[in-house]
């Protein structure tokens, strides 16, 4: 059968569809599936300066983008080499053997055995967090900023151990500006070089600095403390980088591990708090779906905090947390680069194509999820997940680029939302959350919600639960 020709979006005669990408990406994409199937050229910019992006929707071309044809389709498009300008060649943006190398030596700290350790360190920075609401009054909170600011400690707490006090503002003061300078950069079909004097460019350039100098500080520190070699049981994130051997690859340089520092400081942080923003967010708004859930949680921990060992005895955590990432997953598209001409769901893609796999509209696709907007954690219970499309979900990609840091990840979120949940019911006060699109997404404004006590757990209560 010959490949289909890839249907264009309709757009403006000399723009094409660049007035709408600006003014509601996520918008237009949902059109684009609507109104022309499941993958989609979308062209962009006036003649000369054009862009254009085959939108890949299925969770069948999602597969075949970032898994079986994924050596086709490398992260050597305009936006990963600015991401490499701006965060280093981490595992995040490197390509080829720097990839794989990465991969063997950092793979062995993200396994679910090795990230348990680090339980302790994010329950007393949600311990933290509970007690700033208190100290508040403890009837409200902004979902957007707390979980930004809780984000931010946990992951510089655990890659620079004790330290991190600094290194958290540094990390929320310097992020957002480099996020946004670099997306924008991304997307534009033509920049100034970074050097030229620009406003922006000299923003971008001194929180650059400001992160880099930081990671440079601790790595200089370890590797001068007796702490670098493990004999005094440091067990900080970055002291592992250091310590990381394979039997076939080199130890990391500094400026490698600066570079590795930086990924995990960029996607520990935004991806994370986006995802517990919206998580919280949803259960606020659904009480029914929040009490079911605290009811799990308080039937296996009473008031006590929770160990890595106890999630399993609570699975809606991972349910409510798995559709929250479906309904806002914190990478909206994945971007790629055609190598060569290939074919992808039927369609025929040219070479050196820019090629968008699309977690927004896949998540939303009416073929794998009926009603696609409503929030329904039971869409992962294991009866109604059987036959679904292992690609109808996919927040933290697929393929050999997948998350090293899943694991990692939702136990952070799993253990943050059982404790919240232990102690307040939470109540919505935003209906409709406006969002900003950037390298992630994120809440455009405050996300507020009611606190109230829990309270004391009797014995009653628990028998309930």
């Amino acid at each position: 059968m010959n490949p289909i020709e890839v249907p264009t979006a309709s757009g403006l005669p000399l723009l094409g569809s660049m007035l709408d990408l600006g003014r509601d990406p996520l918008g237009t994409y949902e059109r684009a599936r609507k109104d022309h199937g499941d993958v989609v050229r979308i062209v962009s910019g006036p003649p000369g300066l054009r862009t254009e992006i085959y939108f890949v929707f299925s969770a069948e071309g999602a597969q075949q983008v970032l898994a079986s044809q994924a050596a086709n389709f490398r992260k050597d498009d305009a936006f990963s080499m600015e991401m490499r300008e701006t965060f280093g060649n981490g595992l995040l943006s490197s390509l080829d053997e720097d990839h794989l190398r990465q991969r063997r030596l950092l793979s062995p700290l993200f396994t679910k055995r090795k990230v348990a350790e680090y339980a302790r360190a994010v329950c007393d920075e949600v311990d933290t967090m509970c007690g700033e609401w208190e100290a508040d009054g403890g009837t409200g909170a902004d979902l957007n900023e707390d979980m930004s600011r809780l984000t931010v400690r946990m992951i510089t707490r655990i890659l620079f151990g004790s330290d991190a006090e600094e290194a958290a503002a540094v990390v929320r003061r310097c992020m957002p500006v480099l996020g946004t300078y670099t997306l924008k950069r991304g997307l534009m079909p033509v920049n100034l070089p970074r050097s030229f004097p620009t406003a922006a460019n000299r923003r971008a350039s001194a929180a650059q600095a400001e992160l880099y100098a930081l990671c440079d500080r601790f790595i200089d520190q370890r590797r001068g403390s007796s702490d670098a070699t493990g004999k005094d049981g440091a067990d900080d994130l970055l002291t592992l980088l250091i310590n990381a051997r394979s039997d076939e690859d080199t130890p990391l340089t500094d400026r490698e591990l600066r570079d590795q520092a930086l990924v995990f400081l960029l996607a520990g942080s935004d991806t994370t708090a986006t995802s517990l923003t919206f998580a919280m967010h949803l259960l606020a708004r659904h009480q029914d779906v929040q009490d079911s859930t605290r009811a799990e949680v308080l039937a296996a921990l009473g008031d006590r905090r929770p160990t890595p060992k106890d999630l399993d005895a609570i699975p809606a955590l991972e349910r409510v947390l798995k559709e929250a990432m479906r309904l806002y997953p914190a990478a909206p598209v994945l971007i790629r680069r055609a190598a060569q001409a290939a074919v992808i769901d039927g369609y025929a893609i040219p070479a050196g194509s820019y090629v968008y796999v699309c977690p927004w509209v896949t998540h939303r696709h009416p073929s794998y999820w009926p009603d696609p907007e409503r929030f329904d954690p039971d869409r992962f219970l294991p009866a109604q997940a059987s036959d679904r499309s292992r690609y109808a979900w996919f927040p933290l990609g697929g393929g050999p680029r997948s998350c090293i840091g899943n694991h990692f990840a939702m136990l952070q979120m799993k253990l943050a939302v059982a404790m919240f949940l232990q102690r307040y019911r939470f109540t919505g006060l935003e209906e409709e959350v406006p969002l900003e699109v950037g390298v992630t997404i994120r809440a455009a404004r405050s996300v507020t919600c009611r606190l109230a006590p829990v309270g004391p757990l009797s014995a009653d209560a628990l028998s309930s639960a």
